[in-house]
């Protein structure tokens, strides 16, 4: 069994691979808003509570916290578990940009020896 110390990464992209769960970050991103106000541009497109369930996703992630703030629910972001998403991705941009350094390198010799 594997052991999970600090942000589920596995949560983390399910609730990052939709675009509206993006979206919503990115609407909460530096500032707290009700739940009524973050839905209440997708109104013409989907219900509260189907917003309520993208919310769901994001929380359980840790990506979000909604407090009570009288009779309204706040959301704001909680960017930690981001940090760890961008570690893991930060790993494979480095192997990448390794890989493509090694292949220009590999073209710029053979267009050496052609030459």
């Amino acid at each position: 069994m594997v052991e999970q110390s600090g942000p589920n990464l596995d949560l983390i992209f399910q609730a990052l691979s939709d675009g509206t769960r993006r979206a919503l970050l990115h609407t909460i991103a530096g500032r707290r808003l009700s739940v009524g106000e973050l839905a209440a541009p997708y109104a013409e497109v989907m219900s509260l509570a189907a917003v309520s369930k993208h919310l769901d996703v994001l929380e359980r992630a840790a990506l979000i916290r909604r407090d009570r703030e009288g009779k309204s629910r706040m959301v704001s972001l909680q960017p930690r578990p981001l940090e760890a998403a961008q570690d893991w991705l930060a790993f494979y941009n480095q192997f990448w940009s390794n890989s493509l350094d090694r292949l220009q390198a590999h073209f710029d010799s053979q267009t050496e020896k052609d030459s």
